[in-house]
């Protein structure tokens, strides 16, 4: 089945199920609130959900509306536990390489993982807000998933069977900020602002056949300037799958339900750069880092430069019928003009979904 978040004044938002094609949702308030309500008690409600889901599929459901991305908040406009590994090696390959460095052996075999900042994300048609494009803004386009409670040690298996949605995130990096901050020992903070995930969470069961050993087998779309950047397979060259990050996560502590746990940029082993953009026969790229890093070491130095105000990305993902599978994040970088908190913006009048 697939989930989404309406904005609706309300720092946590309103869940709805959404139909297959995305075209038609329905608020189930008396069965669950918000996601985060629905994944406290995900084996009672689930079932619910899913026979909403069905209705809706069938259009015989009760007080469908509209579905309508724009409108969407991040799945979980915060969340409990927000951890982003670096499964596709071929990334920290390039940045390793870029500076003539090699990949430490343990890096094959131990996951690397950031701890985000799950107080607070943006929706998947909000601007990228920055202070400064010196920031050296970049997008990264990954998969994510969001977990059940998953106890401490868990193993691989547990850890797949704890997985309960799937879906996109765009983990925005200010790539300028990330030397100085990594040189002081001790891990990204200012360097990782808002991320933003797509408008719909997908159960596994939904992606049919592209997903298994945890892995999610289609290409990831990125889009930018309306530009297409890149589209690599996300389950080609991942080097650990989404139940080895979520066991990795779970090692040392419980991770309650509401976790998530992102992949890291999807990156594909390529040749070089001119034969690694989609102009020139290749899947392209999921960050401008990557273009960066082709560059620097075929040229010497870089020649791409990172986002500015004005530009815009998409990403997205489509099944094999061309259909999108969890809408689109969307985005604009713009200055920075003060807070929102996920409030009273792109809400819908009227009382459906409990908005007013």
């Amino acid at each position: 089945m697939k989930l989404a978040t309406i904005k609706n004044g309300r720092r946590d938002g309103a869940l709805v199920v959404v139909s297959r094609d995305l075209v038609t949702c329905q608020a189930v308030p008396a069965i669950a609130p918000t996601l985060q309500a629905a994944l406290d008690d995900w084996d009672t409600i689930a079932p619910q959900l899913q026979a909403v889901y069905d209705r809706l599929n069938d259009g015989a459901a009760d007080n469908a509306e509209s579905f309508i991305e724009q409108e969407c908040h991040s799945p979980l406009p915060r969340a409990y536990q927000w951890a982003d590994g670096s499964a596709y090696i071929n990334h920290v390959e390039l940045v390793r390489k870029a500076r003539g460095a090699e990949v430490p052996a343990s890096f094959y075999s131990d996951p690397l993982m950031y701890q985000g900042g799950g107080d607070s994300f943006v929706g998947p048609c909000d601007p990228i807000a920055v202070l400064s494009e010196d920031w050296g803004v970049d997008l990264e386009a990954e998969v994510a998933v969001i977990t059940g409670n998953v106890p401490m040690g868990a193993s691989s298996d547990e850890a797949a069977g704890a997985i309960r949605l799937v879906m996109l995130v765009n983990d925005v990096s200010l790539r300028n900020l990330i030397p100085a901050e990594l040189a002081k020992g001790f891990g990204f903070y200012q360097s990782k602002p808002a991320s933003a995930f797509s408008p719909v969470a997908v159960t596994p069961d939904e992606l049919g056949d592209a997903w298994y050993d945890s892995k999610l087998h289609l290409p990831l779309t990125v889009t930018l300037n309306r530009e297409l950047f890149g589209r690599p397979n996300a389950g080609e060259d991942m080097t650990f799958s989404f139940a080895q990050l979520v066991a990795h996560a779970a090692t040392t502590r419980e991770l309650c339900a509401g976790s998530i746990i992102g992949s890291g940029t999807v990156s594909n082993k390529q040749g070089n750069l001119h034969g690694s953009s989609v102009q020139n026969g290749g899947v392209g790229y999921c960050c401008l880092a990557e273009v960066r890093m082709y560059e620097t070491i075929e040229g010497g130095k870089p020649q791409t430069p990172y986002l500015a105000y004005g530009d815009t990305v998409r990403i997205e993902m489509f099944d094999d019928a061309g259909v999108s599978i969890f809408g689109a994040i969307d985005q604009e970088v713009v200055r920075y003009h003060g807070p929102h908190h996920g409030e009273k913006r792109g809400t819908r009048q009227g009382t459906q979904h409990g908005r007013k």
